[in-house]
């Protein structure tokens, strides 16, 4: 068995003391029991995701059928007048 140190909430290692010694177990036998228990519950994943993620995309936003320098006037028409 190896020896190890976490770091648990105040509240949260209160909890689990008192939830330890309703049941008359050690504080490292409650805390063994719970990672065993995340281990059923969240089993390894052994694939890879199928697909993936990318962001969602738009054809209706941004400046389409602007040249440049009419999106320069949209720019500075926008600015604000106290950065002018």
């Amino acid at each position: 068995m190896t020896k190890t140190q976490i770091q648990v909430p105040e509240e949260l290692l209160q909890e689990i003391r008192a939830f330890a010694r309703r049941r008359e177990w050690s504080l490292a036998e409650t805390f063994r029991r719970g990672a065993e228990l995340l281990l059923q519950v969240y089993p390894q994943e052994t694939h890879a995701p199928s697909v993936t993620w990318a962001p969602p995309v738009s054809s209706s936003v941004g400046w389409k059928g602007l040249t440049a320098e009419q999106l320069r006037e949209v720019a500075f028409a926008e600015m604000d007048p106290q950065l002018g």
